[in-house]
Parts: C-alpha cells; structure tokens; sequence
C-alpha cells in the first residue's frame, strides 16, 4: 500500500457562531464544537484513505479560550500518522473576532479514527508520507501519544 502525503487530508472547516450554538454567557456550547471537531477530523480520516471511517477516541480536547457569539471559527485538520487500521487526527481550532480580525488558537484535539470495510469491520489503511518539518514533528509525536492511548486501554472482556 502507498504512502499518502499529510496535504491530501487537509481539512479547512469554517463556521459562524449563531445564537443557536451558545450558552448562556453567549460561549460557543462545548458540545458543538466537539461536533464541528469530529466532522472536520472525519473528513480527513476519510480524504486519507478513501473510505468511510469512524471516531474510536478522542484522547485529548483543550479549551484554551472562549468563542464567541458571532465569530468565526475556523478548523484544521490533518492525519498525523497511521497504523494500520487507524489513523491519528490532529484538530487545530481558532476562532476570530468580527470586528477586530485578530485570529487566535482557541481549542486544540487529537482524535483517533478506523476505516472499515461496508460490513464495519476494520480495513488496512496507507501510510502517512510527512513532508514538512512540522508533518514531521507531528508524526513522531503521534507515536508517542499511541503508545500512551495503548497502555491506557481497558483489557476486552472475555
């Protein structure tokens, strides 16, 4: 199986926070940006390797700022790595104020996906062929948090 270069699961998401998505304080609810999240990493799982895939984890989510009501929120997701019916996806999250256009990091995720087959079951997926200095700094650091994802997983019930 060939590799595949980071770039060809590039995912640039952008979205405008409506009152619909807040809370009370008129804050991005965390729950939809867990959905925007999922569906930008999804895409890129699946641009990949060219077959449907699924969510198997979300190992680390980090709300650095609030967003707002009415600004722009912009995601960007790539595979990191892959194995070998799984993938690692990193979820870069920034959001930009309407008025002052000053853009900043407001959430970062890594988020585990697995191709399968049409009857749901796991299928080899390709390699990850990084390129620039930070595809790979960001596929040697997504070994390491494989390890840690392996060591924390519950034994399968018998």
């Amino acid at each position: 199986m060939n590799s595949v270069p980071v770039n060809r699961s590039h995912v640039f998401m952008t979205e405008l926070v409506l009152p619909n998505d807040t809370n009370q304080l008129g804050n991005l609810l965390g729950g939809r940006l867990m959905h925007w999240i999922d569906i930008a990493a999804a895409i890129a799982a699946q641009r990949h390797c060219g077959r449907v895939c699924v969510t198997a984890s979300v190992d680390e989510l980090d709300f650095h700022t609030p967003i707002k009501l009415g600004e722009i929120v912009t995601l960007q997701a790539s595979v990191n790595r892959a194995f070998r019916s799984s993938m690692e996806v990193g979820v870069v999250v920034t959001a930009q104020g309407l008025g002052s256009g000053v853009e900043r990091r407001a959430n970062n995720a890594y988020l585990t996906f697995v191709a399968i087959d049409g009857d749901g079951r796991p299928v080899q997926v390709p390699s990850v062929l990084p390129e620039s200095t930070d595809e790979k700094r960001r596929y040697e650091e997504a070994a390491a948090r494989r390890d840690l994802r392996l060591q924390r997983r519950l034994p399968s019930p018998k």
